[in-house]
This record gives C-alpha cells, sequence and structure tokens, in this order.
C-alpha cells in the first residue's frame, strides 16, 4: 500500500521484516540497502516501516546507509565533528542545531543547482560529469574559501542574535535583578 506524497506523489513503501530484509512492495521484490541508497540518489519519495508494528524507520535506515558510506571509503565526517553533534542531544539547542543543518545543506544543494544549471547554460551537453568533476576539483580551493567565509557570517548574525535575545529578555523581566554580565574585549 503505497502512500500519497506531495504534488500527487506516491511514496513507495518499504516493509522491514524481523529477519532484516527490506521488501519494495512497489516492485515486489527483496531489496538492499544499497538499492535504498539509489532511491535517495534518484530523489525518489519512499518510506521504511516495520512489518509487524507499522513503526517509520525510514530515519534509521538512512543512517545505516550514512554509517556504510562513512567506513566505505573518505569520510565526510571528522571525529571531532561527530564528537560534538552528539554533544548537541539533550542540549536546549538541539533543535536549533538541526534546523539550522538542515537550512544549510539545502542552501548548498541550491548553489549546487544553480553552479550546474549555469554550466549546462554556457556549455550545453558537452560539459559532462568528468568534465565537471575536474572543474570541481580545480575550484575546491576557492568553494572552500567561500564556504568559511559564509560561516564566518553565520557565526557573527548568530552571536548578534543571541546579543539580542539576551537583551530582550532582560528588557522583559526588568522586575527579575539580572547581573550585569562582565564587559567583553571589542571584537574585531
Amino acid at each position: 500500500m503505497a502512500q500519497q506524497g506531495g504534488a500527487g506523489k506516491t511514496t513507495r513503501l518499504i516493509k522491514k521484516y524481523p529477519n532484516r530484509r527490506l521488501y519494495d512492495t512497489q516492485t515486489s521484490t527483496y531489496i538492499t540497502l544499497a538499492d535504498v541508497k539509489q532511491l535517495v540518489l534518484e530523489t525518489a519519495e519512499f518510506q521504511v516501516v516495520d512489518a509487524k508494528s507499522g513503526e517509520d524507520l525510514t530515519r534509521s535506515i538512512l543512517l545505516q546507509i550514512i554509517l556504510e558510506e562513512e567506513t566505505a571509503g573518505a569520510p565526510m565526517f571528522t571525529s571531532g565533528m561527530l564528537a560534538q553533534i552528539i554533544r548537541f542531544y539533550g542540549h536546549a539547542m538541539q533543535g536549533i542545531m538541526g534546523a539550522y543543518l538542515e537550512k544549510n545543506i539545502q542552501a548548498f544543494m541550491e548553489i549546487q543547482n544553480k553552479l550546474g544549471e549555469q554550466s549546462k547554460s554556457l556549455y550545453g551537453t558537452q560539459f559532462g560529469p568528468e568534465a565537471w568533476a575536474q572543474f570541481m576539483n580545480v575550484q575546491t580551493p576557492m568553494i572552500q574559501s567561500m564556504m568559511s567565509n559564509y560561516i564566518e557570517q553565520s557565526k557573527n548574525l548568530f552571536v548578534q542574535m543571541q546579543d539580542q535575545m539576551q537583551n530582550q529578555t532582560r528588557s522583559m523581566f526588568t522586575t527579575f535583578p539580572f547581573a550585569q554580565p562582565p564587559k567583553e574585549p571589542e571584537r574585531k
């Protein structure tokens, strides 16, 4: 039984059985994690559910795919980054961090799509995947520099937002005696 997704798309239903096998109800076949990864790459709408309980297991399966990718070759996440992500669980900023990461990945994907569209409009189909990969390898230092600048700007905006929130909180609760924070040295 497939579910209706957004814009009339049907969400592909994959059932996970107790023997850890995945069953694609659309194709009526058993599939592997590699097949699910291919669905992700094809931006197919799908949901993985426990065959007995109906519990949604999609996130769990996606995390398994990420784990396999991280252990298979060149990892995307450093140990320090993973440790930092773990530290956000249970922290007051957990919800904000998830949304922040999601928005940044969406922004990155939009930039990537725009670059792809621009290259197609400039070079047509002559600029194939291999040429695009070579171009991106040459551009990596410049892109990393741009991303660093973006991250620095984001950090500065976040600090400004935090300062504004603190000031608003103090003004809302003027009847409570808040200790004045120590003066910080001027930021450059």
